[in-house]
């Protein structure tokens, strides 16, 4: 890593492992904490145990009720599903969708690690740029967040569908996964291109999907004309802004995808919450595990 690389990767650590130890692990240990059960003994049964965990081959033996015991699964494995399509290097306020993510990608990564939890990386465009494996330890950490803010796509556009597949074809065992992405992957009438997709990782995985966004990509100004350019496909056009009508029109459709996403997520019970360039995603984060 080159020294101003170096910078950017210890400043990003020193900010967002001091929240993680202060606020994130609590919340992230109470929200993520393993979601499976684990044999761990086989005792006499008890009054007020469940006659569902009833081992009837032991009880049959020894002419005496007895229960499996469970125990919860600690160690989880999350794995960050990080969107690099060119449309991620927007920004109009305080910094770029990607620099958001970075930050966010760092947080989740060091409560994972608090947690002794493993920490993988698949960064997507088009198509599954690169995965990083999950494992444990800093320097693993410090190797994803430094490919989050220097890692060069091939491709420029959006396809959620070859993230998702991969991560079902990939990790065979139950996860935690974040997708965090602007969700710009649509049909004409803003409905979700990756559907299918998701049905089938929310179906192995315990899915989470992190929208980020840009206040200027849900409402446009009056700035008059300008000309605009699509980062993922390089078509150019002028854009009257100061044409109400052209205002609201745009307003409209992006509450249709908001909406349209949403409502997928809700049918396949992801959780997921929007977090605003502008916005302090700590207390968005906050409130998004407080919900789980």
């Amino acid at each position: 890593m080159d020294n101003a690389l170096i910078k950017k990767v210890r400043k990003i650590e020193i900010k967002t492992r001091s929240l993680s130890h202060q606020i994130f692990a609590g919340e992230y240990h109470s929200a993520f904490k393993g979601r499976g059960m684990a044999f761990s003994e086989v005792r006499e049964y008890q009054y007020g145990d469940d006659v569902r965990n009833m081992d009837w081959n032991v009880t049959a033996r020894l002419r005496s009720p007895y229960v499996k015991v469970y125990e919860e699964e600690r160690e989880l494995t999350v794995v960050l599903l990080v969107d690099v399509s060119s449309s991620s290097l927007f920004g109009t306020v305080a910094k770029t969708k990607r620099e958001l993510v970075a930050e966010i990608a760092a947080v989740l990564s060091f409560s994972a690690s608090i947690n002794n939890d493993k920490v993988g990386a698949l960064f997507f465009s088009s198509k599954v740029e690169k995965f990083i494996p999950p494992k444990k330890g800093r320097s693993h950490l410090l190797r994803i967040l430094s490919e989050l803010l220097e890692y060069e796509p091939q491709n420029n556009g959006t396809d959620i569908s070859e993230a998702l597949r991969f991560l079902s074809n990939a990790i065979k065992k139950r996860c935690t996964a974040f997708l965090l992405s602007d969700l710009i992957d649509v049909n004409a009438d803003g409905s979700p291109k990756y559907e299918e997709a998701l049905k089938i990782a929310a179906n192995r995985h315990e899915l989470n999907a992190i929208n980020i966004y840009d206040p200027r990509e849900r409402e446009i100004p009056n700035i008059g004309l300008v000309r605009v350019k699509d980062a993922e496909t390089g078509a150019e056009g002028w854009i009257d802004t100061s044409n109400k009508m052209v205002r609201n029109n745009y307003r409209r459709w992006s509450a249709n995808v908001l909406e349209k996403a949403t409502t997928l997520f809700n049918r396949y019970r992801v959780d997921s919450v929007s977090i605003s360039t502008k916005d302090d995603y700590v207390k968005s984060l906050i409130s998004f595990f407080k919900k789980k």
